[in-house]
């Protein structure tokens, strides 16, 4: 079904990639990936990227923080195409005025700064972007983690904030060559596989291992032309979940006709690799022997036939029980095997939404499957997203809506919430199966803390309906003999042309700005100083973090940009001591800052100050004091900037990880001024409590040191109370280490 190979390969003519030596690789230029990353390098050295990218793309979760940071910077207008969609914080239930109040402010700066604004349940940010911005061979740059548009031929990547701030400002995204991975793809799929199967294979086989981390994937092979357009839509978005970089895809006439159906034949061009070219890696896939598939909770990496799930339930339950309880911490009772019932798995909540399930050809599918059909009134219940209002117009306009309206479903507007918490939260100990992303603990809305808790499991939108169908009995969709439609699709822009805001890149300056009262500007941050004090007020010994855990989703979202309204949630859910210990570091900082008595603010300054200044000169002017989170290895998931900007907030200065999950969150903690350690070993030299000095820290950022001589102080520990350690950091381009001297971007640009 799935092979990763162990070396390198060299592909010649479409045929089965074999193994190569490091004497073929530069046949790597021969990629797709290659071609567009040196269309876009503007540094000269293909082995250091320094890329300007051709759009933006963000949501109203994200562009409020972007578009502060770079006024604050000194923008006067977009340099290029941006697109601010507004399908997040869509609904105004939490917060009173807050969300529209940022709908109004991206309208303004749209009209101010001169570009394009999608009103509220118009299209989530994705499926407006594949429809009206991609185009082959160019790149898109957008602040959600799911900003893959490799179908059409477009690379995209998906950061935080600060990278689209860079790039407003007329700066690069600098990253490494990353390595190449052909994702070889042959055979056809068996009829009732859909996308999600496929994809979640892949993050199966992939997640764990780390096999594709921050490199590029490239879909390649026979078996790509088996696949509609739609259907390698479903795949490519959720190649996040691998923790790659980007993807990219070769094009063909069923991608041109894909454009020509949206109105923009121009966008195409044909994209394949060299007749041989060389990858770093291959996964070989063949498409005939997926199965449908479901991601248990709580990750979209713990795949299971459905087919194995039925045959053997009770083990599998129980495993996901026992993970769960490390995850969830036992803050909740959690079981799941109350609901097996007469031998079968029950849930109660089917969603089909978003980027990766509210596609027309999942939606028509899924019809297919009900059609004629009832759901139930137990407790079972479907809730069905199209992902953008032209492909809600076709479905009314063919017929599909009302087939799926008929089966008791519910047929509601373009909106993300089901990825991320908000809206179609399930009961308490409620077990909801999704076409979605993620399944994250909490990311269907429920609070642990709180004492709730629901699950989710990823599957496709087909074994959904036929899941529904069975009136909430888990089922696989190749247990049913349908008869597929496959309808044409029509696509209608005039909607878009009727609500869409599209200055066509003209800026008017004299539009003023409109500001809520919960957008707040950013606080003022201070400089590195030569050296640097942390205390460890956070410890997190999972093996994954997600970024839904260092700053939660769902109701928070609405304080996205009140930077300081929002981080009183960081946390929350994780370590909800967390605030409380960073503000108290943070009073001793803001003490020294304002030249007042750092011991009047933290008491234990005291004893901490007299142990180092046994060994290092200590001056009040010569170092920063800020507060730290040691976790195994953070920020797996979203893009947000938020979960390391809320840190630096409440005055981090710093992580430690054994690794970072993801570029995006490193990336993410550098533009905030914080400094990404690392800690490799096994054992932890310090814990949660600790205070570590690290002397003469921003001179050996500056000459591009990644070993830096610290050490653990612990007052408590009379014999070893100054224990030296050595602390690792990955290099950092010379843009980074400027922006953590001058202790955040926002600062960097100023100077």
């Amino acid at each position: 079904m799935m092979k990763l190979s162990d070396t390198p390969v060299v592909m010649t003519g479409m045929q089965k990639p074999v193994a190569a030596g490091p004497e073929k690789k530069n046949l790597k230029e021969g990629t797709i990936a290659y071609q567009i990353l040196k269309n876009h390098n503007t540094s000269g050295n293909m082995d250091k990227l320094q890329l300007r990218f051709d759009k933006l793309t963000s949501h109203d979760i994200t562009y409020v923080g972007i578009i502060q940071t770079a006024r604050a910077s000194g923008l006067e207008k977009f340099p290029m195409p941006y697109v601010l969609t507004n399908c997040h914080n869509s609904l105004c239930a939490v917060g009173g005025t807050i969300n529209e109040d940022d709908h109004v402010f991206g309208l303004t700066c749209a009209q101010k700064y001169g570009g394009v604004y999608v009103p509220p349940h118009q299209a989530v940010i994705h499926q407006f972007a594949r429809e009206m911005m991609a185009e082959a061979g160019s790149m898109i740059l957008g602040s959600d983690s799911h900003t893959r548009y490799g179908a059409l031929g477009c690379m995209a990547i998906g950061e935080g904030g600060g990278e689209l701030a860079k790039q407003l400002l007329m700066k690069t995204y600098d990253v490494d060559m990353p390595e190449i991975i052909c994702v070889y793809l042959t055979g056809k799929p068996e009829k009732g596989v859909g996308p999600q199967d496929v994809a979640l294979s892949l993050v199966g086989a992939t997640f764990g291992n780390g096999y594709v981390k921050n490199k590029v994937l490239e879909f390649v092979g026979p078996g790509v032309e088996n696949l509609s357009v739609d259907f390698r839509i479903g795949i490519d978005v959720m190649t996040t979940e691998t923790t790659c970089l980007s993807s990219v895809w070769q094009t063909d006439l069923q991608v041109k006709d894909y454009y020509a159906i949206h109105g923009r034949s121009e966008a195409y061009k044909e994209l394949k690799p060299a007749n041989e070219v060389y990858y770093d890696g291959c996964v070989e896939i063949d498409l005939s022997q997926i199965k449908p598939v479901i991601a248990m909770p709580f990750h979209p990496s713990n795949v299971y036939t459905i087919e194995e799930v039925n045959e053997n339930l009770e083990d599998i339950l129980a495993e996901v029980e026992k993970n769960a309880a490390v995850s969830l911490e036992g803050a909740v009772d959690y079981s799941l095997r109350d609901k097996i019932r007469d031998g079968k798995l029950y849930v109660e909540q089917g969603i089909i939404a978003g980027c990766a399930g509210g596609g027309f050809e999942n939606i028509c599918a899924a019809a297919d499957i009900l059609r004629g059909k009832e759901i139930g009134n137990g407790e079972f219940t479907l809730s069905v997203y199209p992902a953008s209002m032209p492909i809600y117009m076709e479905l009314i306009k063919n017929g599909v809506a009302a087939d799926i309206l008929q089966t008791g479903a519910v047929l509601k507007t373009a909106f993300c919430g089901p990825c991320f918490g908000a809206g179609d939260t399930p009961a308490n100990n409620a077990f909801s199966i999704r076409h979605s992303t993620r399944n994250f603990p909490n990311r269907e809305g429920s609070k642990p803390q709180s004492g709730q808790i629901a699950s989710v499991a990823l599957m496709d939108a087909r074994s959904i309906a036929a899941t529904a169908a069975n009136k909430g009995f888990l089922t696989a969709a190749t247990d049913f003999d349908v008869d597929y439609t496959k309808r044409n699709y029509y696509f209608d822009k005039s909607i878009y042309e009727k609500r869409v805001y599209d200055s066509k890149g003209v800026a008017d300056p004299s539009v003023e700005i409109k500001f809520g009262p919960n957008i707040k500007d950013w606080p003022k941050m201070e400089n590195l100083k030569k050296d640097i004090l942390l205390k460890v007020v956070s410890e997190i010994h999972d093996p994954v973090t997600t970024t839904d855990e260092l700053i939660p989703s769902g109701e928070t979202s609405s304080y996205r940009s009140n930077p300081l309204g929002l981080a009183e949630f960081t946390l929350s859910r994780k370590d909800p001591a967390y605030v409380g210990e960073a503000k108290k570091v943070q009073k001793a900082e803001n003490a020294r800052v304002n030249g007042t008595c750092q011991v009047e603010a933290l008491p234990e300054m005291k004893e901490v100050k007299e142990i180092i200044g046994e060994h290092f000169e200590l001056k009040d002017d010569s170092f920063c004091i800020g507060s730290t989170i040691y976790a195994v290895k953070p920020g797996d998931g979203s893009a947000r900037e938020q979960a390391a900007s809320c840190q630096k907030v409440l005055g981090g200065w710093a992580n430690i990880a054994k690794e970072y999950a993801t570029k995006r969150y490193r990336s993410n903690l550098i533009n905030w001024g914080m400094i990404p350690f690392l800690w490799q070993e096994e054992e932890l030299p310090f814990a949660k409590g600790n205070w570590i000095f690290v002397p003469d820290v921003a001179e050996k950022i500056a000459a591009g040191a990644t070993s830096f001589e610290a050490y653990v102080v612990n007052p408590e520990d009379k014999e070893n109370n100054f224990k030296q350690i050595t602390l690792k950091m990955d290099p950092l381009t010379e843009d980074e280490k400027t922006i953590v001297l001058k202790g955040c971007l926002i600062n960097y640009y100023k100077a």
